[in-house]
């Protein structure tokens, strides 16, 4: 879309908002009309949560995922198996397993995985802090939930070189996800059961 808007503010706006992810400027230019329509105060909530959210939000000092407190719910709950250790990506993944219902272990958010087209090694991810929980010597199991990708699969491979010499079970989630999938977009159901029926990590 190139219409020249009558607004130097609209375009500003327009612009800003078609920076969003999957958000083209057709769409961006109907969500600020829709803005500007609305009362002050709604928009200035609407702002303000983007900017309290940006400024205030945590990363849990235990598995890096996102919380509002230093230790973040699923990591302060008595009720979860503090003993399993679910390595995933990034939060998103968090919410995707969550949503199966079919785990009540603890997670480690990585924030990433190898990726060297990305300029991603990794010292550039969460591993120390991940070898250091296991190292500690109350963890049971660790669940290895990556994107079966090839830079998942690298990183998994990474990850279980670094963490044989804790004579643990690594597992690895059932090929219910295909190869090249990404967790994030694989159904609840198909997960669900993938979490459930994981195996014992083999290296290729």
């Amino acid at each position: 879309m190139n219409t020249i808007l009558p607004s130097k503010l609209l375009h500003n706006a327009v612009e800003e908002m078609a920076k969003l992810p999957g958000i083209g400027r057709k769409t961006a230019l109907r969500l600020a009309l829709y803005l500007m329509k609305q009362a002050r105060e709604d928009v200035e909530r609407f702002s303000l949560a983007f900017i309290n959210m940006r400024d205030e939000i945590k990363y849990c000092a235990v598995c890096n995922t996102l919380s509002d407190t230093e230790i973040c719910d699923i990591c302060n709950n008595p009720r979860r198996d503090h003993h399993i250790i679910c390595v995933v990506e990034s939060i998103r993944e968090v919410l995707s397993i969550e949503n199966t219902q079919q785990y009540k272990g603890s997670y480690h958010v990585l924030g990433g995985i190898i990726s060297p087209m990305d300029g991603l090694g990794p010292a550039d991810l969460k591993i120390d802090s991940l070898i250091e929980r296991v190292a500690r010597g109350d963890i049971k199991e660790v669940i290895l939930a990556l994107s079966t990708t090839m830079e998942g699969e690298t990183t998994c491979f990474y990850l279980y070189k670094k963490l044989q010499a804790f004579a643990i079970p690594i597992t690895t989630i059932a090929r219910g996800v295909g190869f090249g999938d990404e967790l994030e977009y694989t159904d609840e159901l198909t997960l669900g059961r993938s979490i459930k029926n994981r195996h014992p990590f083999q290296p290729a």
